[in-house]
């Protein structure tokens, strides 16, 4: 058995219906990591400590081994933060589950340090319109580089300040390995939010998208 675990503090870690991207509709083992490197306004996770558990690799390694369900996502928060304790779990112990990453897409240095061991990336593009947050788009390609090597789509939350713009670089990064967009529009939605016509407004210029709202939330569960 492998001696040495990191520890990090750990939000949550429950079993639940995947609610976002690709693989809505799976359910999935969800770990919460605590830290994020961006402070989006539409952020629905309370990152302070005092509600969060230190773990160990090695106790979460136990946690999720007697877990039947086949499938652990690592979100957050950013879990790339997290690196050093997710490259010593998935590097030294056999969880025999496929690897879901959700992730902001921004720190691809980290992401090389883990990308083999990692099954699916659904991998968020934080809209300066959406987020309030300065645009990553630099970093997002660099991110993409590296992701591409496994399955991974795009993810993007938008609401009806979306900008053409933002919209041609979406598109121009999904276009190069011809990468899956989710569309994914802010909650709650506005009765008067044109949702469709922004759709449409991608799939005039790249056809490989889809819609998809919070199912969780229409499900009322987390």
């Amino acid at each position: 058995m492998h001696q040495y675990s990191n520890k990090t503090f750990i939000k949550e870690i429950f079993t639940s219906i995947q609610g976002e991207g690709l693989y809505v509709g799976e359910k999935q083992i969800f770990v919460r990591f605590c830290r994020c490197n961006l402070k989006c306004k539409y952020c629905d996770t309370n990152f302070r400590k005092d509600n969060a558990k230190e773990y160990s690799t090695n106790d979460l390694f136990n946690i999720l081994k007697e877990n039947p369900i086949t499938t652990v996502s690592f979100t957050g928060g950013e879990p790339l933060i997290e690196v050093d304790f997710l490259n010593d779990l998935l590097s030294n112990y056999n969880l025999n589950k496929n690897i879901y990453l959700e992730t902001n897409g921004t720190c691809y240095k980290e992401l090389e340090k883990i990308i083999d061991k990692v099954n699916v990336v659904s991998m968020d593009i934080k809209l300066p319109s959406a987020t309030g947050q300065k645009n990553n788009f630099i970093e997002n390609e660099k991110f993409l580089s590296v992701a591409n090597k496994k399955e991974v789509f795009i993810k993007t939350v938008f609401d009806e300040n979306i900008t053409k713009e933002e919209i041609k670089t979406v598109i121009k990064l999904a276009k190069k390995d011809n990468t899956t967009i989710i569309l994914q529009p802010k909650m709650p939605m506005n009765k008067d939010f044109a949702f469709e016509e922004i759709f449409d407004e991608f799939y005039k210029h790249y056809k490989n998208l889809r819609l998809i709202p919070q199912v969780h939330k229409f499900l009322n569960i987390l």
